[in-house]
């Protein structure tokens, strides 16, 4: 039985794991303040961008990112608030990925099962093939 610890993944210290959280105990704590840092902000300045909140709290971008995405911060009611897409970078107010890129996924993905099907139709009329031939091929040494 291995012991339940881990390395918190923002400050490497070593923390007792737990089920809720992939950092230590002083880190969670310290997210914790800057969240209330950045809801006290948007409460006062509901038409800033992202970037104007991470420069005038301090708090990294990407933080701010996970906090919306987390659905700790709602976006929904501010105008000027967007992050990036994952895939392209292109603004958005909800989910990981722009509906560009989802689109491009759904007719990756469509086209990919199409030449799956195209390659299965492929083998299946190859089998056919060679089975038709040797039976000819018996049939013709028979007579």
């Amino acid at each position: 039985m291995g012991l339940n610890v881990d390395n918190c993944s923002r400050c490497g210290r070593l923390y007792a794991k737990n089920n809720i959280h992939d950092v230590c105990p002083a880190c969670v704590k310290e997210i914790d303040k800057m969240y209330e840092v950045a809801a006290k902000y948007l409460r006062d300045n509901r038409g800033c961008t992202i970037q104007q909140l991470s420069d005038e709290t301090e708090i990294p971008f990407r933080q701010i990112v996970k906090f919306i995405r987390e659905g700790r911060i709602s976006i929904l009611n501010m105008p000027n608030m967007f992050y990036p897409c994952e895939s392209c970078g292109a603004p958005i107010k909800e989910g990981h990925i722009c509906q560009d890129c989802r689109k491009k996924i759904t007719r990756d993905m469509q086209h990919a099962k199409e030449d799956e099907q195209r390659r299965d139709s492929m083998k299946h009329k190859q089998s056919e093939s060679v089975s038709y031939n040797i039976k000819d091929r018996l049939q013709k040494d028979r007579f």
